[in-house]
């Protein structure tokens, strides 16, 4: 069962290598094309079972007519993120969750459409992670309602003051609610089994 598993967290970690990096913000105050806007929230459900707060490392998107992969880094438990992508049809298919040196890897399927109008809006991925145990899973939840669009609108205010006025278009990846299995992700930290605070 370990080698599976080993073997299972090995293939995702190398295969998110042959995905392309991409900036999670527009470093330009009046981005050229379209702008996909959204904001990251991470949360650990019931007992932490950890000192390290959890949050997302990076997620990853794919081009569903290139196939082209992008990952595009957050680093942390509650930020927007604001990125350039071409028009087309587009899946976020997984997402890393860190904790501290700790990693996890997780499968995810929710489809959204970029178009032509100049900031899209995905809304608020809210990452809802067990705290630290055999079987752990996340749920993924989708939302936009009238706070985080204040909230967004607010972030777009301050990173791109020369969109201000522009229409937001409002897409929400579908399906919106989903849960998936975490997996860790290798090498593990050589900590003894007591600081681990849980046994795979």
């Amino acid at each position: 069962m370990w080698t599976n598993f080993a073997w299972i967290a090995g293939i995702a970690f190398i295969s998110v290598g042959c995905a392309a990096d991409l900036p999670s913000l527009v470093e330009s105050p009046d981005p050229d094309g379209p702008l996909v806007v959204g904001r990251v929230v991470t949360v650990v459900t019931g007992e932490r079972g950890r000192m390290y707060a959890a949050e997302v490392r990076f997620f990853e998107m794919e081009d569903q007519r290139t196939h082209e992969r992008f990952n595009v880094e957050i680093k942390s438990a509650d930020r927007h993120f604001a990125i350039a992508l071409p028009v087309g049809d587009y899946r976020l298919n997984r997402v890393q969750i860190s904790e501290g040196p700790f990693m996890s890897m997780a499968d995810v399927s929710a489809a959204f459409s970029v178009s032509q109008d100049r900031v899209t809006d995905v809304g608020t991925w809210r990452f809802a992670v067990d705290s630290p145990r055999y079987g752990r899973m996340v749920v993924l939840s989708m939302v936009m309602d009238s706070d985080d669009r204040w909230l967004t609108d607010a972030f777009l205010t301050k990173q791109y003051p020369a969109l201000q006025g522009v229409p937001v278009t409002s897409v929400l990846p579908e399906p919106s609610t989903m849960e998936t299995r975490l997996y860790e992700v290798l090498p593990y930290p050589r900590y003894s089994r007591y600081f681990q605070r849980h046994v795979w």
